[in-house]
């Protein structure tokens, strides 16, 4: 029992850290439609920013500063490298968004060096549930995953912001015709895809206290999936995803002969899922203009 108990309280606080991941994915491709590739790369600024804030030993502060700096680096990115190509391919936009991934992580070898840092923001401790040692920053992770995907949703449906930002993504024409401000909106999505990857890598310290500059890369990846499978572009979608994608995870780790083979095992069930569902548990089905 404790070990299912444990087992259940890991998958579900992994799956809260991909399904903050995700989330940030799913926004930006709601509105903007497009795979920002270098989302995951946000996390490890997140990360070193919470690394060196952490020198004034104020976990609050830190987790601040991490905020503001991925908010302005994803507004800046999103003006410098992606408006240029708002018009352009849908390959062009996928080519820049991987260039622009392995130069934040070269940027940040050069800075931090290649050798993981360690980073202690808070010890949380522990509780006993059912004779299953739990942590609780495991808990304060998927408490805050679904606040966040509540508030999320209640700000997208109940809002004057948000419901321009459905406006931009049913109809981006249609909406500037409206008096809509397009561009504006997009910033927007991507300063809040920015803050959830900054809360992202906090949880993920929190699970693995040390940063490197390829920390962001397979959180980023397994996140996209979780996206993928809950229904890209639907934040419950996204939810679903990341829950799913984390119990599977730390299931598959804790049976020894499928361990080393459980990133197969994931993507092996993205596939799956796509070749019975192509737009994801609680995706739409768009249809496209001619």
């Amino acid at each position: 029992m404790e070990v299912i108990v444990s087992t259940l309280i890991n998958g579900l606080s992994l799956g809260g850290i991909y399904a903050m991941i995700a989330l940030g994915y799913t926004m930006v491709y709601g509105i903007a439609k497009m795979l920002n590739f270098a989302h995951g790369d946000i996390i490890m600024v997140g990360g070193y920013t919470i690394f060196v804030a952490m020198a004034v030993n104020n976990p609050l502060l830190a987790v601040l500063a991490a905020i503001i700096v991925c908010v302005i680096l994803g507004v800046v990115i999103e003006k410098v490298a992606y408006r240029p190509l708002r018009g352009a391919s849908p390959l062009a936009v996928l080519i820049t968004a991987i260039g622009v991934s392995y130069l934040l992580q070269s940027l940040a070898q050069i800075i931090f060096g290649s050798a993981p840092k360690m980073v202690t923001v808070y010890e949380f401790g522990s509780v006993e549930f059912l004779g299953a040692t739990m942590q609780v920053s495991s808990l304060v992770t998927l408490g805050v995953t679904v606040v966040v995907m509540t508030v999320l949703t209640l700000f997208v449906k109940c809002t004057r912001l948000g419901r321009a930002m459905i406006a931009v993504s049913e109809d981006r024409d249609a909406a500037q015709l409206m008096g809509i401000n397009v561009n504006g909106i997009i910033t927007i999505t991507f300063a809040i895809g920015s803050s959830l990857a900054a809360l992202a890598g906090l949880f993920y310290l929190l699970k693995a206290p040390n940063v490197s500059f390829t920390m962001g890369a397979m959180p980023g990846i397994k996140a996209f999936t979780a996206a993928v499978i809950g229904g890209i572009g639907s934040i419950p979608g996204a939810m679903l995803g990341g829950i799913l994608l984390g119990i599977v995870e730390s299931i598959s780790y804790k049976i020894a002969a499928i361990a080393p083979y459980t990133d197969a095992i994931e993507f092996s069930i993205l596939i799956l899922i796509l070749l019975v569902k192509p737009t994801g548990f609680l995706g739409k089905k768009r249809r496209e203009k001619v």
